[in-house]
């Protein structure tokens, strides 16, 4: 069952600061941006009960193929819908902002950022390995992107990552994630 209730976004306040209003991300969308792809996070919020954080690819949970992507000079005219689309309790998705269609950040609800008891953490890569482990290292041709893939010893999906280079995805091993079992798809 979905979680309706609003967060309390104190937590979030004290570790990256005051949000930001859609207005005025709009106005410095560049240089946000432009933090986020040197690994800054900003929290962005609409209407007060909206929030949204603009992160690094590297906080992204999971593969980054199939999401959706929206060139970064479009999201900032679309910031106010976008803020909306992933701070929507039953939209579970990140939004990815794209250059030259390649992802250079994204926006994710702002409450996945906090932390919950609920949400196990995914292991960082070394503890991976030595609890018998593999992990494999892709380069995504289209995005640029590497991809890091966990997979047990049969060979099941344990967890993923993807960043601009092979230390950057393993690092996103290390990220929040979504308990992945054979029930969910």
């Amino acid at each position: 069952m979905i979680n309706t209730q609003r967060p309390s976004y104190d937590e979030l306040v004290v570790r990256l600061g005051a949000p930001v209003a859609v207005e005025d991300a709009r106005s410095r969308w560049g240089s946000l941006v432009k933090a986020a792809r040197n690994g800054d996070t900003t929290l962005i919020t609409r209407e007060r009960w909206e929030w949204a954080a603009l992160v690094p690819l590297s906080r992204v949970r999971g593969m980054l193929t199939g999401l959706s992507m929206v060139p970064v000079s479009t999201a900032r005219s679309k910031l106010g819908d976008l803020v909306r689309q992933v701070a929507d309790p039953y939209y579970d998705e990140p939004v990815l902002l794209a250059r030259h269609r390649a992802p250079v950040a994204a926006l994710i609800a702002a409450r996945s950022l906090l932390a919950s008891p609920a949400s196990p953490l995914r292991p960082e890569a070394d503890a991976l390995l030595s609890g018998g482990h593999s992990i494999t290292l892709t380069r995504d041709p289209v995005g640029e992107l590497v991809i890091a893939i966990a997979r047990d010893q049969d060979g099941d999906e344990i967890a993923a990552g993807a960043g601009r280079d092979a230390a950057e995805a393993l690092r996103a091993l290390a990220g929040p994630r979504r308990h992945l079992d054979s029930s969910s798809s």
